[in-house]
């Protein structure tokens, strides 16, 4: 028997049978898809409204610890205006590296995976399977060629898209095998004719942070690091379970794996031959051990008795993350962690400073007001953003209005209420493109894009605030 379901039911679905509200599941999922099918096309769509030109250059994904940037989709793909990809993220209420990700597996589905590009449309094959196949073609190393990606288009389709992330790297490198793409190996032997495919990496995780502040690290090493590894990590958790500890041994082996990453550290092992100075490079080239800051903001509050009580959850500035304090008190007990409390910074006040350079202070109220880059939608650390001036300085103005040079105004005072984190992506969008924004009162900001769509960004987030403004009809002909 079907119990009625809660509340308004404006489309019916109490009054379904259990075989009905299984077939309006499946309709639901078949609408889902061929949406997210239609999502690709326009994305692609919009790609061919926006090619490149002189001041927008082609759109890139920028690669963390690398001096390279690499492209948003393969060889044979059309270039994108990298400005472009920031108005299509806000229509869609998405960060602009997501708009740039959406794009890219457009155009390499499209123009390098053709048969898989039907298959989605033809409703076979979804397009989330369709994207990671994609992700797998863009990203692969060394490049595919438009053949080798045309190989594994093949495979897929011939499945219906039906591979798992294990499948679908061995077809990547099947394919760098097939096309000749890696470079040989010289120690191996010439008959053997394999070519290289380093598979090593060591990628932490960090877009995916568990409630109870772990995050996740995948590698693949050496056989003999990977041993030495494993004989550490055992040697470290039974360490842990002499001294005491009653947590299971997968929790210790993180633990010590942790503790073998700040032993490390502590040794400074990249110091030697230095002259003292400390994060200058040694005489072996390295540079110097290198500290890890974590910024975390906890509510206080003070009891009768005078003394200071924390709330049992905070924020984590880095990747803007819950906190838990149990947690800093675990690091706190560890001998090798320093500690710094900083004095409290008063968000309301409104601090300001003669000239056009910001100091630390003020620096640090806009990062600890604003939290994130405040362009729509954006979660890139404002510890990591610009400073910018909302209103733009003008250096031929005059701070005092009753100077007695010309007696201008500064239009654009270096205040906190005249200030914002930018990322530099969207603090170049916002110089070089129509994008402009206002500060509405500080912390708060109005967005308008080029094509007059309005957002709003707070403390909370963003949201849209009306519909796009009507486009001026072309004067009439003479």
């Amino acid at each position: 028997m079907i119990e009625r379901l809660a509340g308004a039911d404006p489309g019916g679905v109490d009054d379904l049978t259990a075989a009905g509200l299984l077939s309006a599941a499946r309709e639901a999922r078949v609408a889902e898809n061929a949406a997210a099918a239609r999502q690709l096309d326009l994305a692609a769509r919009w790609a061919d409204l926006h090619p490149p030109e002189s001041i927008h250059s082609a759109a890139t994904f920028t690669v963390s610890s690398c001096e390279h940037e690499e492209p948003i989709a393969g060889d044979g793909c059309p270039l994108v205006a990298e400005f472009c990809i920031a108005e299509l993220g806000a229509v869609l209420g998405v960060s602009t590296t997501a708009a740039k990700r959406l794009v890219g597996h457009a155009l390499e589905l499209r123009h390098r995976l053709p048969r898989l590009w039907a298959q989605v449309h033809a409703g076979a094959v979804p397009a989330w399977r369709a994207r990671a196949v994609a992700e797998a073609t863009i990203h692969a190393t060394p490049a595919l060629t438009v053949d080798a990606a045309g190989w594994v288009d093949t495979q897929v389709a011939a499945v219906a898209g039906k591979v798992g992330p294990a499948q679908l790297d061995r077809l990547v490198a099947e394919a760098i095998t097939r096309h000749h793409l890696a470079t040989p190996d010289p120690t191996a032997d010439p008959e053997d004719g394999h070519p290289t495919i380093d598979p090593r990496h060591a990628t932490v995780h960090d877009e995916d942070v568990h409630y109870a502040g772990t995050m996740r690290l995948e590698a693949e090493l050496d056989i003999a690091d990977a041993l030495d590894l494993d004989r550490a990590l055992a040697h470290g958790a039974e360490t842990l379970k002499a001294l005491g500890s009653t947590a299971s041994l997968d929790a210790r082996r993180a633990a010590a794996l942790g503790d073998l990453a700040r032993t490390q550290t502590a040794l400074d092992l990249h110091t030697s031959g230095m002259r003292g100075v400390e994060g200058t490079r040694g005489g072996d080239g390295l540079p110097a051990a290198r500290e890890v800051v974590l910024h975390a903001h906890f509510d206080a509050a003070f009891t009768p008795d005078g003394e200071t009580v924390f709330g049992p959850t905070g924020r984590l500035e880095e990747r803007q993350r819950l906190l838990l304090l149990d947690q800093v008190r675990s690091w706190c007990g560890d001998t090798r962690t320093k500690v710094t409390v900083k004095p409290v910074i008063d968000l309301n006040t409104d601090l300001t400073a003669p000239g056009y350079a910001i100091p630390g202070r003020i620096r640090e109220q806009v990062i600890l007001r604003d939290r994130t880059c405040v362009f729509p939608w954006c979660t890139r650390p404002a510890r990591s953003c610009d400073i910018d001036h909302v209103i733009a300085y003008d250096h031929h103005a005059d701070a005092d209005a009753d100077a007695d040079v010309d007696g201008r105004p500064q239009p654009g005072p270096t205040a906190t209420h005249n200030l914002a984190a930018l990322c530099r992506t969207h603090h170049r969008l916002k110089t070089h493109t129509a994008w402009h924004y206002r500060a509405v009162e500080p912390g708060v900001f109005e967005w308008t894009s080029p094509h007059g769509h309005h957002y709003r960004r707070d403390h909370t987030g963003t949201s849209p605030t009306g519909p796009p403004e009507p486009a001026q009809p072309p004067d009439p002909p003479m």
